[in-house]
């Protein structure tokens, strides 16, 4: 069985430590969820005194964990996919399929959802766009930042995932 090459093999590692490392960075981000959460619950049970930003602070933490967390999802092959019949198939046919995908379907959707997140995030930044769901008011454009953050990272581990499946359509074998 041929060997991958130094760099093809360098490429995947580099790009799946960041996949990596976003999702360990995204995964610190439930800390101040759940003190903001816990502080809503204690201050609006115990106290009746409820807060006018939890829901803001829980929505903008939640959804930042969620998107950010994506890329390492993808590098853990958790994304959902009907297993119950890919797994009766070989690694080579489970690459050409997984290579299909994502050449016909996934690529084209990160990066229209990259330019779109982009835009968005943008317009928000130059206008310094505040929330309007509450009297509280943060700054949203942080938030709306981790859209095409998050695109961009699943795009690139993206890269790495075909690169894996091209192996695995080629040689038989998953890397």
């Amino acid at each position: 069985m041929p060997q991958p090459s130094r760099t093809f093999l360098k490429i995947i590692r580099i790009v799946d430590a960041i996949g990596a490392w976003s999702g360990k960075f995204a995964c610190w981000l439930i800390l101040p969820l759940t003190g903001g959460m816990t502080y809503e619950v204690i201050a609006r049970y115990v106290f009746r005194a409820p807060t006018i930003w939890a829901f803001e602070i829980s929505y903008m933490l939640y959804g930042s964990l969620f998107m950010l967390g994506a890329a390492y999802c993808l590098l853990r092959r958790g994304h959902i996919r009907c297993d119950f019949i890919y797994e009766k198939f070989n690694p080579k046919t489970q690459g050409l399929i997984d290579a299909i995908c994502y050449l016909f379907l996934f690529f084209p959707g990160m990066i229209l959802f990259l330019i779109a997140g982009w835009e968005s995030a943008y317009y928000s930044l130059v206008m310094r766009e505040l929330s309007e769901v509450s009297p509280w008011r943060p700054p949203i454009y942080p938030f709306k930042m981790v859209i095409p953050v998050s695109a961009f990272l699943l795009i690139l581990q993206g890269v790495s995932e075909m690169l894996k499946s091209l192996w695995a359509a080629r040689h038989g074998e998953w890397l």
